[in-house]
């Protein structure tokens, strides 16, 4: 019987199982994001009644200490007092108008004040939604149809976006999920990451025709893999030479890994940005942004159409504005760079004496565990399966610990300003321990 195996038959009468039983018989799957099954780790998935700082606690009382932090946003920990107070105060006047309010104003002056090139913003409610109005205005600015994406890269669900790439250097896109007709992926291309020639061999071919590249320039959703500056260099040259728009991604990179995001910290500027995550703090909030000769397309000014109910609501404005003042008052950044570091020294003779391969990914507050034989990976490599059964028991092995990593081998962990020294220092005991108990 594997490890897991045996805390998933631990689990069996706990509260988590009993609320994801209720749960199955309502919710497909019993959760409302995949990865939260547990499906890739194997086991219940926990339920969690209070987070504070850098802790989760869950259904039966027990104690975490939270490295998952809701996949980014809690770049304060969990109920920051600030955020907290913002947010009750904004509920009290009113949770949505549907009508413009003071704070979406704030929230938008702090991001074009923060991110280069970024002269406008629109306010959305979720990554997906910023990510799926980038690419219609950028189509709408250039006239043209194709878009060019990168495997690997996570941009959200929307049918256009979800493809997978294939063996040639360039693919038609090919949908990596059912419901997705072949026509809705036909206007999409992937390419590998980390492979210029793969891009002028695309731009030599269908240039004329390409409306946008979109790149996570911190591509954070197939593990952490940190791109070369040069290949992003290279995709800034491109785009500009046969008149496509050059969009980041940075709804994980964006105000986490700098103030003015990936782009601050390499020194590229795209056309267009999008946002979510840590400018909401919490709350639903998505945004994309760019200079205004292009925002300008949007409607009501432009003829490019885009609309929400809840877009810029007060109570999301609040939580994102206190998130992003917290980190300016507090150094927020360079203490984050910091404990960052800190953790990496920590780490390091850890994984030294793993009983298999494992290397440590950082850059900034984001940090991955990878488990290829190979090290760390730049471009979308598949783990082997026993990387993938490694991982499993290894995340099990920490919760046993009281440490809350991932449940998924691919997926990155987050640091906030609430992670202590000491959070640290437990984090590596328990890393050492559960990777003993594995040997």
């Amino acid at each position: 019987m594997t490890s897991h195996s045996h805390e998933h038959n631990a689990q069996a009468s706990s509260r988590s199982a009993l609320l994801y039983e209720r749960a199955c018989r309502v919710i497909p799957g019993g959760v409302n994001s995949p990865v939260r099954a547990f499906r890739a780790v194997g086991g219940t998935p926990l339920f969690f009644v209070s987070g504070r700082g850098a802790h989760l606690t869950d259904a039966d009382g027990r104690e975490f200490l939270d490295l998952v932090g809701s996949w980014g946003p809690l770049i304060l920990g969990h109920a920051h007092p600030a955020v907290v107070e913002a947010v009750a105060r904004a509920c009290r006047q009113g949770t949505t108008f549907g009508a413009p309010c003071p704070a979406e104003v704030e929230l938008a002056e702090r991001v074009v004040a923060s991110y280069p090139g970024t002269e406008q913003v629109r306010l959305v409610s979720s990554g997906t939604e910023a990510v799926m109005s980038a690419i219609r205005l950028a189509r709408a600015f250039t006239g043209r149809d194709l878009i060019v994406k990168f495997s690997g890269c996570y941009h959200g669900h929307a049918d256009h976006l979800l493809v997978a790439a294939g063996s040639g250097l360039a693919t038609f896109g090919r949908p990596s999920s059912a419901g997705v007709p072949e026509a809705f992926t036909a206007c999409t291309r992937v390419l590998p990451l980390d492979d210029e020639a793969a891009a002028e061999a695309l731009f030599a071919r269908d240039g004329e025709r390409i409306a946008a590249v979109i790149i996570e320039p911190l591509p954070a959703n197939h593990g952490l893999l940190p791109q070369r500056r040069e290949f992003l260099e290279r995709l800034r040259g491109l785009t500009r030479e046969r008149g496509a728009l050059l969009i980041f991604d940075e709804v994980i990179s964006g105000f986490r890994i700098a103030r003015g995001g990936a782009a601050e910290r390499l020194g590229i500027v795209p056309d267009l940005a999008t946002f979510g995550k840590v400018i909401g703090g919490g709350m639903p909030v998505g945004a994309f942004a760019g200079p205004r000769r292009i925002m300008a397309r949007l409607a009501p000014d432009g003829d490019t159409y885009q609309a929400g109910t809840l877009s810029g609501n007060p109570v999301a404005m609040a939580s994102g504005i206190a998130t992003l003042d917290v980190l300016a008052a507090e150094n927020g950044w360079e203490k984050l760079e910091a404990a960052g570091a800190q953790l990496e020294r920590l780490l390091q003779p850890v994984l030294r004496e793993a009983p298999f391969p494992m290397h440590l990914v950082r850059v900034g507050s984001l940090f991955w565990l990878s488990l290829h034989e190979s090290g760390a990976p730049r471009t979308a490599a598949a783990l082997s399966p026993q990387a993938v059964e490694r991982y499993a028991a290894l995340f099990h092995a920490m919760l046993a610990e009281g440490i809350y990593l991932p449940p998924s081998a691919y997926e990155a962990c987050f640091l906030s300003l609430a992670h202590t020294a000491a959070d640290l220092e437990r984090l590596a005991r328990g890393l050492r321990s559960a990777l003993g108990t594995l040997r």
